[in-house]
């Protein structure tokens, strides 16, 4: 694969791409460095771009019009979930064939097979694939499965594949939680990584390509990564300089991020995540719960977080229009604070307080192609560790492995390019 992470122009003061006052530290996403530099992407013909509305330049304008502006040969633009302009709530996809704003014709990649996904390269015409999508870190977060998914079919259609790196909102010093098991694969995990993996998807990209795809393929694909030029692994989101754009509707902030991390397995259970909330996976609870919740949570002393006693009526998803009871969680101290752990122990918690507390029955999952079935905490968790024991009511906390480097699950560690 080439390395193309040491071509670094400076951008100079007029550059939307240049110093923000929102943070001393000046990142360059790849795609404002290959904006300000088009020799960066090399190679010849036409180039689609798999992005949505997290795909912005600095300044937030959208990548593809300065894609445009630079002579980049841009002739089709490729949408995940949520759609291009994020309007699509989670497990759904926008109408339209065409971006309203660029007038470039506009494919639908989410819940398509293999076959579906090689028809969709060949009839965009294009030689390259760009991937500029924001990811959060999470293994269940869908966004680096379309990236998987589409650098198969960028292989098989003998294509380039080419990602636009942004940094990990997570920072890239944390890998946590179980790897996926086999038969736990779907489109919140296709293949054994990390519940919390550690990377930007450039690196991820790197080592699902020299694994997983090599052995789906037979060899990796021709991938190359142009890197974010000033970010290092101990920066948050927030010390990058660049604003938060929501990466989906119920991702309103970065603290949402930090908690999705671990309240995001809530969506496997019988408490709602906090959908149809303005603190969606900040607020957890149920019709059945009560005030002791928070109360015995709150006895747990876990750290880094406050456990805030609250009411609410989801406008929609689990329990619309039903007054709920549950938790706040109120992050003060994200360094000490375990969004995986603080998960854990709610859900014991609520098993010790609530016999109505369960998992989502056996079903259609809605969280790959219609009708799959299975248990939706065993996608999320990786194996069915996690709901037997709440069946059994065992304690939860043993089940989670210690948080590790990313280098201790890595190939090797010159993946890591920060």
């Amino acid at each position: 694969m080439a390395d193309i992470s040491r071509k670094q122009p400076r951008p100079g003061p007029a550059d939307p791409s240049g110093p923000s006052s929102l943070s001393g530290t000046s990142v360059t996403s790849g795609a404002d460095r290959l904006i300000l530099d088009p020799g960066l992407l090399g190679g010849d013909g036409p180039v689609g771009l798999i992005t949505n509305f997290t795909g912005v330049r600095r300044d937030l304008r959208p990548i593809a019009g300065g894609l445009l502006e630079a002579g980049i040969e841009l002739t089709s633009l490729f949408g995940p979930e949520h759609g291009l302009l994020g309007t699509a709530q989670a497990g759904f996809v926008e109408a339209g064939d065409h971006d309203p704003v660029t007038g470039l014709p506009l494919y639908d990649t989410y819940r398509t097979t293999p076959e579906q996904q090689d028809q969709l390269i060949e009839k965009s015409g294009v030689s390259t694939l760009l991937f500029d999508l924001q990811d959060i870190g999470v293994r269940y977060y869908t966004y680096i499965w379309t990236m998987f998914d589409l650098m198969q079919a960028a292989g098989r259609a003998g294509r380039r594949f080419v990602v636009l790196d942004r940094p990990n909102p997570l920072t890239g010093l944390v890998s946590a939680g179980p790897l996926l098991e086999p038969g736990q694969e779907s489109f919140i995990g296709r293949v054994p990584i990390p519940l919390r993996h550690g990377l930007t998807v450039g690196e991820l990209a790197d080592q699902l390509n020299r694994t997983a795809v090599a052995d789906r393929l037979g060899q990796p694909i021709d991938l190359d990564v142009i890197t974010a030029d000033g970010w290092s692994r101990e920066l948050w989101y927030d010390e990058t300089g660049w604003a938060w754009v929501p990466p989906s509707p119920n991702i309103p902030t970065l603290d949402t991020a930090i908690c999705y991390a671990g309240t995001g397995l809530f969506e496997g259970t019988n408490l709602t995540e906090g959908r149809g909330t303005t603190r969606p996976f900040e607020t957890l609870g149920a019709p059945f719960c009560d005030h002791r919740l928070a109360d015995a949570v709150t006895e747990r002393g876990l750290p880094g977080v406050l456990v805030r006693a609250t009411s609410f009526v989801p406008t929609f998803h689990k329990f619309v229009d039903q007054t709920c009871h549950g938790v706040a969680l109120h992050v003060i101290d994200r360094e000490a604070f375990d969004p995986l752990r603080t998960s854990l122990v709610i859900m014991e918690v609520a098993g010790e307080l609530y016999p109505e507390f369960g998992v989502r029955e056996d079903g259609d999952t809605g969280i790959d192609i219609p009708g799959a079935r299975g248990f939706a905490l065993d996608k999320l968790w990786g194996s069915p560790a996690l709901r037997e024991a709440i069946a059994a009511r065992s304690p939860l906390e043993p089940l989670l492995p210690p948080s590790t480097h990313p280098t201790a699950w890595i190939a090797t560690p010159d993946l890591l390019r920060y």
